[in-house]
């Protein structure tokens, strides 16, 4: 039998910066592993309390830094590079780990790490609450994870055992590196999974409203509707849609999709990719961060003030079963 390998991370300390959705899953399962956590937060902000009562040591950003053997920077893109600049890169210890879910600063060159310090990626494929469920469950969420710098020699064990710690390897982790997880990420974000299902479900609201077609029912049948097919999408691919969705949903798919999304459609997600692939995206969001958000800000209002967000907001409050489960009222206790 093979003695499995030891694992670097065991009896020191990892730092977790942020306690958001992904932060307080890691911090949790980490401590759950058997790994001891410190949270790195802002002092007497909402998380520091939540961190606190959850029963989490918790410092300033700067001083959870210090004496970590691993560092994992779990907050806002644009967050990063101040928070490398002013809390970890004076702090961490030369040869300890610098973690992100997300390649973003360090591909980008946002983030410089210094020479004597590994930096790995973990990123779970999927939001913090199911990376702590499944986890609670006994199971795991798919992992990415990658080495960018090797400065103590086990860069790579560092990451795998992180990865474990949170879960990912009771499912499955992949190798990438940082190039790959960051391109494919925004790539998937801007043309496929917010920007390309957003501008599809909209655009098919008007189409059918400008038909002369009941708003109420164009939102059943474009928004709506399309949590059905993407559960099933999400639980067998295409084979499992096709499989429950009727002869007639069939034909249409197949006659009637590549109408919609064409060649066409495929050269501009190349587009897309290249203003990825390029750094353009990343110089435009950097800018328009440094601007304080006034084109964000104008775009975001503009989605929110779409039509079909009105028809939405009156429909789904006349579903029940979207709303938040209400504890139901303890029993009365007869005394006497």
């Amino acid at each position: 039998m093979t003695t499995p390998a030891p694992n670097p991370l065991a009896h020191t300390r990892a730092a977790v910066l942020g306690y958001g959705s992904q932060g307080r899953a890691h911090a949790l399962n980490l401590r759950d592993s058997g790994h001891e956590v410190v949270l790195g937060l802002r002092k007497g902000g909402p998380s520091w309390q939540r961190a606190q009562a959850e029963g989490f040591a918790v410092a300033e950003p700067a001083e959870a830094v210090k004496g970590a053997a691993l560092v994992a920077v779990l907050t806002p893109d644009m967050a990063q590079p101040a928070l490398y600049r002013e809390a970890i890169a004076p702090h961490i210890a030369p040869g300890a780990a610098l973690l992100f879910a997300h390649g973003f600063n360090v591909h980008y060159g946002q983030i410089e790490p210094r020479k004597d310090i590994d930096v790995v990626l973990v990123a779970p494929k999927g939001p913090g609450a199911l990376v702590r469920s499944e986890y609670a469950r006994g199971r795991g969420v798919p992992c990415l994870w990658a080495v960018h710098q090797d400065a103590s020699g086990a860069a790579a064990a560092k990451a795998r055992a992180y990865a474990d710690g949170i879960g990912g390897g009771r499912a499955l982790l992949i190798q990438t590196d940082f190039r790959e997880e960051t391109e494919t990420d925004l790539f998937g974000e801007q043309a496929v999974l917010c920007g390309g299902a957003s501008e599809l479900v909209t655009k098919g609201f008007e189409t059918l409203v400008e038909a002369g077609y009941q708003p109420e029912i164009a939102y059943y049948e474009v928004m709506h509707e399309l949590k059905l097919i993407v559960d099933l999408f999400y639980e067998g691919g295409l084979t499992k849609m096709l499989e429950f969705v009727s002869e007639t949903a069939q034909y249409g798919d197949y006659v009637s999709g590549p109408r919609v999304v064409d060649t066409g459609t495929k050269e501009r997600m190349r587009a897309v990719l290249d203003d990825i692939r390029d750094g353009t995206f990343a110089r435009q969001w950097i800018a328009e961060h440094q601007a304080g958000l006034p084109n964000y800000r104008r775009l975001k209002q503009a989605d929110l003030d779409h039509p079909i967000e009105k028809v939405g907001a009156a429909l789904r409050a006349r579903m029940p079963w979207l709303q938040p489960a209400k504890e139901e009222p303890a029993p009365l206790k007869v005394v006497g």
